[in-house]
């Protein structure tokens, strides 16, 4: 009786385990799937090319800059 029962509780855990990494399989396939379509999306939604998206975050460095020199020149005007 011992051993069929060890014998039931070992085939039991191989199940477990076999569905536990099939599961984690096509979840992960599933995940990676969406998260290139997302990408692939925003990439071609928002920019055309990849010199389009340099362009728009060096646009959008070069307004930062602008922001903190500003900000510098009022500060260093006010103390002054």
């Amino acid at each position: 009786m011992g051993f069929l029962f060890r014998v039931r509780l070992a085939s039991f855990f191989a199940g477990a385990a076999t569905a536990s990494i099939a599961g984690f399989y096509l979840l992960y396939r599933d995940y990676m799937l969406s998260h290139d379509a997302i990408a692939q999306q925003v990439v071609n939604g928002i920019y055309g090319t990849l010199d389009e998206r340099y362009e728009a975050l060096n646009r959008r460095v070069t307004a930062l800059e602008t922001q903190k020199e500003a900000e510098a020149t009022e500060s260093a005007g006010a103390s002054g």
